[in-house]
């Protein structure tokens, strides 16, 4: 029966999260029953992407990414496939009729990662941003708002301003992996050679502004949502606070964290807030 394979998918996409973001898991699971396995299943095929083009060097990460989008082409149109990744994906995406320009233009930036390291301008960061964040935050929000378009349309700004604020706290995060390890530079106007104070606060400063207009796009999420984005919405601005007090040059020498027994302070916190409606 196809129900029992649609379980397995499931299940493999809860696995995916669960094994790849511990955090991503924990804000996941204070989602609503209702929701929470369609998040899995979107978190699932963007981590699978990212994986071929991030960290699969021994392989031929241009075939595997082609096979990848060949995969969900036919997942999308057939509405089944064998990879339970893409399964589960193409359920999802069906059942809340994200729109495919966002699939597209996700795939779009994961497949600029495997030929371009640099980001020279405003507008090519931008894109790449719009394509590798924003659109993981409108498809989330789809799922979030159970397919109401009215509300979805009233809440896609702080959507796409929490994604951005999300991928740019993991770039500042990453720096070092991504500049030593894959040669890659997206922060434009930034000398990662020679990082100093005023750029790394430039770059706070922005990603600040994200998470403020981000903040007022949670306030107004369905109770099924509002408490499991909160959640990561704290846990990435503890992180930007410890990279804020964090010296540049450190920044490019390792990676910053936040230990789990903050993390667990982050949830007791949140929740108390949650409870008193003060969010």
């Amino acid at each position: 029966m196809k129900s029992i394979f649609d379980s397995v998918s499931h299940e493999c996409s809860k696995t995916v999260t669960k094994s790849y973001s511990t955090s991503f898991s924990l804000a996941t699971k204070m989602l609503s029953d209702s929701i929470r396995q369609d998040i899995y299943n979107i978190y699932g095929f963007v981590r699978f992407a990212d994986e071929i083009v991030d960290t699969f060097h021994d392989y031929d990460k241009h075939l595997l990414f082609k096979n990848f989008t060949n995969d969900l082409e036919l997942a999308l149109e057939q509405k089944i496939s064998l990879n339970p990744i893409l399964n589960s994906f193409q359920e999802t995406y069906h059942k809340y009729n994200i729109d495919k320009k966002q699939v597209d233009a996700f795939m779009k930036s994961m497949r600029t990662d495997l030929h371009k390291n640099t980001y020279l301008t405003d507008e090519e960061y931008k894109q790449y941003i719009y394509g590798s964040a924003d659109v993981v935050g409108l498809m989330c929000l789809k799922v979030f708002v159970k397919g109401d378009n009215e509300t979805y349309e009233s809440l896609k700004d702080s959507a796409m301003s929490l994604g951005s604020a999300f991928q740019k706290v993991n770039f500042l995060r990453d720096l070092k992996a991504d500049f030593e390890d894959l040669s890659r530079t997206y922060f434009p106007n930034t000398d990662l050679n020679h990082l100093d104070e005023i750029s790394k606060q430039a770059i706070i400063a922005d990603i600040e502004n994200d998470f403020a207009l981000g903040l007022q796009g949670i306030k107004r999420l369905p109770i099924e949502a509002k408490f499991g984005v909160f959640m990561a919405y704290r846990y990435y601005n503890q992180l930007l606070k410890k990279l804020k007090k964090t010296p540049a040059l450190e920044i490019k020498s390792t990676r910053i964290r936040v230990p789990n027994y903050k993390k667990i302070e982050i949830l007791t916190r949140s929740y108390v807030k949650y409870q008193l409606n003060l969010i």
